[in-house]
């Protein structure tokens, strides 16, 4: 009778130790903090921004209009070409921005139709600009001046209406579309009533309201594609299609066109204009001092704001706070201007009759008369009260004392103003990505800088919208993520991270068999040398670091599953998992609590090549060459469509998730690197930011050591071209990129020179990564994705590593730069200055020692007061000692002596700092080389960290970080350079089984003998599932010596058998062992989580067997072989070490020479004191020395830009997918720790 498995199994032992299952490692209330600070400062920041645009912009018509005093009349060409200006510099920067795109990317030309069809549209809707602005809003009022501008949505409304008419399906927002056309047409009527039944006869009055209608209508042109996408959609018309497709995909090209006819158009109006209007240009080169000032401040402002109002507006739309902090500020822009301009018109107006006695009456026009017009021309005091005049001398034409003129003046600005509202109310509803691309946000790059509000809201894409309720957060296509992890030695509390994060990912994103989900995965961990021989055994055994894992799985499963059971409910048990044998060794698959599976593949290396590679390589054919592509390739043969075929392949939506044995992530840190992948095609692989773990001075190193390399390397790399190294311990990687040409295939290359062995074995991320950047596609970064992995806690093992890291990166940056021609053309994120900058980046890599010698030297001549000449001497001789030391002795003896020197050196910077801060207090000077570098290196880093507030705690170990320069660039450097011909891995090494005990002793001709039948016995009786064609012999062979030295016989020393017949029968062999293979072995380890044994699918089986002959057969160990590749790396090694300290000792010679020549060769520069002063002394400092600041200087500020930028867009992606969780989500994402 089978247990309740509802129950627990032992009731009385339901007390559990639980690990740590919560992300406590992120601070979620300060992120959460910062979400509400960054989206409020978005919204004031775009709603300020657009009143600064508009004001300054009305401001400038205002100057422009007749009558008005702070520009006079000759004058009035100025602020006309201040409005020509404004219209012509979004153009300027969509044509800059478009030639770039077109030189550095590729593009196509358009159609001839196209270009007249585009070009037709942008003629007039540039020249109804320039005929609105410069024209006729200078006659108009202020009051409608603002409010015009958004009657340019009646064209957009009438194609919203024609749109939605197509689509042929009821939508929402029919209705309101239609009310905006009729609103707007009424603001219309209302304008001309009150204009041209004010004064009937004035035939000048009439054109400027003319070409004022005219004007408005010709600009609501401008957004004509936003719906002739949706209309082709529709249509059957085959030229509407190609015309969109066109239009779409040669966009660089068109931009450059239009953009050279709107500053042409613009330019002809505006030159046409101001001779029509009988001014003169020649008065531009005469403006008086304080007014060109006031333009200047003016024009300036609008030109900043509306630039920086579309980039936050892009902002706050890719934040996912499109209501709150795009839509709604401006929404209220308009009348915030209408505010903000005719509120102190009427309180001057209102001082004004305060200002009289009670017995004299006046009104509006006679204040007009009065105190408007009839004010000096001379401008003297505060500017504001003439621009307030100003602005009152465009109303003074109405007569704001009637109520009817305020109250048709008023209805059309209401009419105009809710028009636009309705025309833009899909935006209330609109759904977007995660990560919203601005291409499919905005339709056209372009803004309009004299209406930015008005422009930004019409511009944004249109969507017919069907009567149900939309999702705010547009979901892509569903992708598939394989988590494969590469394991052998970890800890079990390595072990336990890796399980736990693997486990997180199936409460996120539960398997659902009728839905569908975003993201679908499976985890596999790949476990190299997982088996041993064991006396007494059959067959042979997984070791005890698989046993340690399987046990953890069943730890780990069992708190999952009952994660949110009380004591007294229903306890689930773990259920059944199946176990089966397979060609490379065995197979362990789980089925997880909410459907998805982790199959733990055991690696025999006597059956299947072992190393992390080579793991890489089997996952990478298993996952996306047979359970990819086989499987279509056989429905293809079968008669299936191809096309439907290739629909279902996905290549492109297929992710794998490379990961160490010991990565502790959650499931937040995956869906950020899945959102790079979904919405940038050209990104092949995104890693996140890598926290190392653990504890001591070393590690405490490492967590700065890291954060600078995130902090600014990794972020000018993804700013300026691409990521050249994804680490191999939390990458995604896409499946199409994967199996793109020169790159899987060439992945399972065999190391045959001795640089191959560097770049491919040493360092195989980084090389992975280099083939796909070869191949064109990007590398990304993405800083909100955390992951956390354990860092090397011992001197030795950290030195082991890094001398592994050191040769690989240097291999692969000179493979990228030696083929820079090719790289730039292939891949369109990879520049010439790009890899100018990896360039001197490398340089200034191999030049450290060097670097680091002339600190120590820097430092000596401070402390001991001697010739720099002679601390350079003497700086020279340890690291001379250690060189040569280390071609010498053992790699252990290396180890100890650099340790010993890192900590003579550590004291050395330390005393020197210290030295160095009380010469600045004793000289009171901080102009020195050495205070200038401590005082910028310390601003510079504290900076940086106040950026990353969630890191900012690290700050404190770039102490340790100092300190221990000489170690890490001068004396690492020369143990990598010294040992580049050991390319063993350095880190988790043990010894091998048995490895300490006596050899047997050799066997005589009997024993061999009975060798051979003991061998034939157990091949026939051993246990069958265990044969193997190629692994059979060696796995008995083991067993067997096991046996005869149990049962070995003394035999005399002169025994000759001649026939192996004549040898007596032996007794069996016997197995003593209580579990005869690795599955009974597994199966007994605990009945809380049982294995049942099943067969591998006969053509999975064969699958593998083929691919293991072809690329993962074991390398034989020929010990020729081996002596040739130590010869030759050792060769390489000497070369490579030769050419590497010359370049340093070139250097050191270089500046030995100069400061013996100090004398005649220096660069004089004066001394400050510590309030900045200058102190009558100077500074003499040699030219080698001050370019290398400089180079240093300009490197460090390069780096710190491409931080400030990837910081922002950082920012706005976390916000965008904070904001985008639903509650569900964020339910299961923060997992509950049991009480």
């Amino acid at each position: 009778m089978e247990d309740d498995r509802n129950l627990p199994k032992r009731p009385w032992d339901t007390c559990r130790e639980v690990p740590v299952i919560e992300d406590e490692q992120t601070p979620w209330k300060m992120i959460k903090l910062l979400r509400i600070i960054s989206l409020a400062l978005t919204a004031l920041i775009v709603f300020g921004l657009a009143i600064c645009s508009k004001t300054s912009f009305l401001l400038l018509i205002t100057l422009s209009n007749e009558g008005t005093k702070i520009l006079s009349n000759e004058q009035k060409p100025v602020a006309l070409l201040c409005i020509g200006c404004v219209l012509m510099a979004p153009s300027v920067l969509l044509m800059l921005k478009s030639i770039w795109k077109a030189c550095y990317r590729s593009s196509k030309t358009p159609e001839k139709k196209t270009i007249a069809l585009v070009l037709f549209f942008e003629f007039l809707v540039s020249g109804g600009a320039a005929i609105l602005t410069i024209v006729a809003m200078p006659h108009l009022d202020i009051v409608t001046n603002i409010t015009i501008l958004n009657g340019v949505a009646v064209l957009s409304a009438l194609l919203q209406v024609i749109t939605q008419c197509t689509a042929k399906e009821r939508n929402r927002f029919l209705i309101p579309s239609i009310t905006a056309i009729l609103l707007i047409l009424l603001g219309y009527i209302l304008f001309l009533i009150l204009y041209v039944m004010k004064d009937p006869s004035d035939t000048k009055m009439m054109i400027w309201v003319g070409l004022a209608v005219g004007g408005s209508f010709l600009v609501s042109l401008n957004w004509w594609e936003n719906y002739l996408r949706l209309i082709s959609q529709s249509s059957s018309s085959i030229i509407l299609k190609s015309l969109c497709i066109d239009v779409r995909r040669s966009q660089n090209v068109l931009n450059i066109l239009t953009s050279l006819l709107r500053i042409a158009v613009t330019g002809c109006v505006l030159g046409a204009y101001v001779p029509l209007a009988k001014m003169d240009w020649d008065i531009v080169n005469f403006i008086p001092a304080r007014e060109t000032r006031i333009i200047a401040i003016i024009i300036g402002v609008q030109l900043i704001s509306s630039a920086l109002c579309h980039w936050f507006s892009l902002a706050a739309c890719k934040m996912h706070a499109l209501r709150r902090c795009f839509i709604l500020p401006l929404y209220l822009a308009s009348l915030a201007v209408v505010a903000l301009l005719v509120i102190p018109v009427i309180v001057y107006y209102q001082d004004y009759r305060v200002s009289l006695n009670a017995t004299q009456s006046t009104n509006f026009s006679i204040y007009c008369d009065v105190v408007v017009d009839g004010r000096s021309g001379n401008l003297t005091g505060s500017v504001f009260p003439h621009l307030v005049w100003d602005v009152t001398h465009t109303l003074c034409f109405l007569d704001m004392s009637r109520i009817m003129d305020i109250g048709i003046l008023t209805g059309s600005a209401v009419s105009w103003w809710l028009g636009l509202i309705l025309a833009s109310a899909h935006l209330w509803q609109l759904s977007l990505y995660r990560i919203q691309r601005t291409q499919d946000l905005f339709i056209r790059r372009l803004y309009e800088g004299g209406f930015i509000e008005q422009s930004l809201l019409l511009n944004t894409r249109f969507d017919v919208q069907k009567n149900q309720r939309r999702k705010q957060l547009c979901s892509l296509d569903p992708v598939k993520v394989h988590l494969c992890a590469t394991m052998w030695h970890e800890t079990y509390d390595e072990m336990m991270k890796i399980i736990i994060s693997i486990f997180r990912m199936d409460k996120y994103r539960p398997k659902k068999e009728d839905e569908t989900s975003d993201m679908t995965f499976d985890a596999h961990v790949y476990f190299d040398d997982a088996f041993k021989d064991v006396p007494g055994s059959r067959g042979r055994h997984v070791n005890e670091y698989a046993e340690m894992l399987v046990n953890i799985i069943r730890e780990v499963y069992g708190i999952f599953v009952n994660m949110d059971k009380g004591l007294f409910k229903k306890r689930q048990q773990i259920p059944d998992q199946t176990v089966m044998r397979t060609s490379y060794g065995g197979r362990l698959v789980v089925t997880m609590p909410n459907g998805n599976t982790l199959t733990i593949h055991f690696k025999d290396r006597k059956l299947i090549r072992h190393k992390k590679r080579w793991s890489q390589v089997m996952y990478l054919y298993y996952l996306l060459g047979w359970k990819l592509s086989t499987k279509f390739f056989k429905k293809w043969t079968k008669g299936g469509d191809e096309a439907e075929l290739k629909r279902e392949l996905q290549k492109h939506n297929t992710y794998i998730l490379a990961l160490d044995g010991d990565t502790d992530f959650h499931p937040a840190a995956v869906m950020l690197l899945i959102d790079r992948l979904k919405l940038y095609p050209l990104v092949g692989a995104a890693c996140g930011r890598i926290h190392p773990t653990g504890s001591g001075p070393m590690v405490w190193y490492q967590k700065f050591e890291y954060a600078v390399g995130h902090w600014l390397h990794k972020t000018a790399e993804h700013v300026y071209g691409c990521v050249l190294c994804s680490p191999g311990c939390f990458s995604l990687f896409r499946a199409s990129a994967l199996m793109d040409n020169n790159v899987m295939k060439k992945y399972t290359v065999k190391s045959s020179k001795p640089a191959q062995y560097i770049q491919y074995d040493q360092g195989e991320d980084r090389w992975l990564c280099t083939l796909l950047l070869k191949q064109g596609w990007r590398v990304e970064y993405n800083a909100a994705s955390d992951a956390y992995t354990n860092a090397p806690e011992e001197f030795k093992e950290f030195f082991n590593q890094r001398r592994r890291w050191g040769p690989s990166t240097m291999a692969n940056i000179v493979d990228l730069l030696g083929s820079s021609s090719l790289l730039c053309k292939r891949n369109p994120s990879m520049s010439k200055p790009y890899m100018l900058y990896q360039l001197i980046s490398m340089a200034s890599s191999i030049l450290s020692p060097s670097t680091v010698i002339l600190m120590v030297a820097g430092s000596l001549t401070v402390l001991l007061d001697i010739h720099p000449n002679v601390a350079l001497v003497l700086a020279l001789i340890p690291p001379i000692i250690y060189l040569i030391l280390s071609f010498k002795v053992k790699a252990d003896t290396q180890l100890v002596i650099a340790a010993v020197l890192g900590i003579l050196y550590a004291f050395l910077m330390m005393i020197s700092a210290l030295v160095i801060i009380g010469n600045m207090v004793e000289q009171q000077t901080i102009m020195t080389p050495s205070s200038l570098f401590i005082i910028a290196l310390a601003c510079f880093y504290i900076v940086t960290a106040l950026l990353h507030p969630q890191e900012v705690g690290l700050v404190v170990y770039g102490l340790l970080y100092i300190l221990c320069i000489p170690s890490a660039y001068l004396l690492l450097a020369i143990y990598s350079m010294v040992n580049m011909n050991n390319v063993s891995w350095g880190t988790r090494e043990t010894a091998a089984p048995g490895a300490g005990q006596q050899a047997a002793a050799p066997q005589t001709k009997a024993q061999k003998a009975k060798s051979a039948f003991t061998r034939f016995f157990m091949r026939s009786k051993c246990c069958r599932k265990l044969c193997r064609k190629d692994d059979t012999e060696q796995l008995i062979a083991n067993q067997e010596a096991q046996a005869i030295k149990v049962e070995q016989e003394p035999q005399p020393q002169n025994t000759i058998v001649d026939d192996v017949k004549d040898v007596p029968k032996q007794p069996e062999p016997v197995f003593s062992c209580p579990n005869q293979c690795w599955v009974t072995q597994l199966q007994s380890l605990s009945d809380d989580m049982r294995l049942q044994e099943d067969e591998l699918d006969q053509e999975e089986d064969q699958f593998f067997r083929e691919m293991t002959a072809k690329y993962l057969e074991p390398l034989p160990e020929d010990k020729k072989q081996q002596k040739q590749k130590f010869d030759e790396l050792q060769e390489l090694r000497n070369k490579v070490t030769f050419v590497y300290f010359i370049c340093n000792a070139f250097w050191l010679i270089a500046t030995f020479t100069l400061q013996l020549a100090s004398t005649s060769v220096f660069i004089q520069v004066p001394k400050v004191d510590v309030n900045l002063q200058l102190t009558g002394e100077y500074l003499f400092i040699e030219p080698v020395g001050f370019m290398f600041i400089i180079a240093f200087a300009l490197l460090v500020l390069v780096q710190f830009i491409a931080m400030l930028y990837h910081r922002i867009y950082t920012l706005i992606h976390f916000v965008a997918f904070l904001d985008t969780e639903s509650k569900h989500e964020k339910a299961t994402q923060e997992i509950k720790q049991l009480q």
